[in-house]
């Protein structure tokens, strides 16, 4: 990674801290440069504008989440032909899929509380509209793995199940679940998850 790079990181990370915290309306170039221990004027030389400042809040997110799908063993891109998706993994692909909401639910919170703040915001600013476009990625690899799992119809059995999913995050995040649902961080909340990601997956593909 370049100096650059490096340094839009760090103020990317202290962006996402500021929005986790207090939403769209905390969000300025000072407040940033604060967060990130930078000389005031640090954020405005990298990023000048708000746009591009979210923008990069975005692409850090998407980067964050891709590389937590890779530590859980979970492709984030189709790899071309592959052998069909049996019970034994459907199983795997429920457990890998429930750790991983369950880390975006606690180490991995504020960048969830981030990524809802900046997709509110684009419904907001339609310039914004193309941050939906870092979400393809997870669409495009869901579709696949429904068609290797014997799926009717894959191509929108695989949007659905990203958005049920995404549902499911969000509910224990800050929606009703978050009142009756296992604490996050634990084998009772990782069981649970498990359980909803897998009937989900019998759903879609009648296993």
């Amino acid at each position: 990674m370049s100096a650059r790079a490096t340094r839009v990181a760090t103020l990317a990370d202290a962006a996402v801290g500021l929005l986790a915290a207090g939403g769209m309306r905390a969000l300025t170039h000072r407040a940033v440069d604060a967060a990130a221990g930078m000389p005031p004027g640090t954020t405005s030389a990298y990023l000048r504008t708000r746009r591009a400042l979210i923008e990069a809040v975005v692409q850090r997110l998407a980067d964050l989440d891709r590389a937590d799908l890779v530590d859980h063993d979970l492709p984030t891109a189709p790899t071309g032909p592959a052998p069909p998706l049996g019970p034994d993994g459907l199983d795997q692909l429920a457990a890998g899929v429930a750790d991983v909401l369950d880390r975006w639910l606690t180490v991995g919170r504020d960048r969830t509380l981030a990524r809802y703040a900046c997709l509110l915001e684009a419904t907001h600013r339609p310039e914004l509209r193309a941050i939906l476009h870092h979400g393809s990625v997870l669409r495009v690899q869901a579709r696949e793995l429904l068609a290797r799992a014997g799926a009717a119809d894959p191509l929108r059995q695989g949007d659905q199940f990203v958005a049920f999913v995404d549902g499911l995050l969000f509910d224990r995040l800050v929606g009703a679940g978050a009142l009756s649902a296992p604490p996050p961080g634990t084998p009772a909340s990782r069981d649970d998850l498990r359980a909803a990601v897998r009937t989900l997956l019998r759903a879609f593909t009648g296993a």
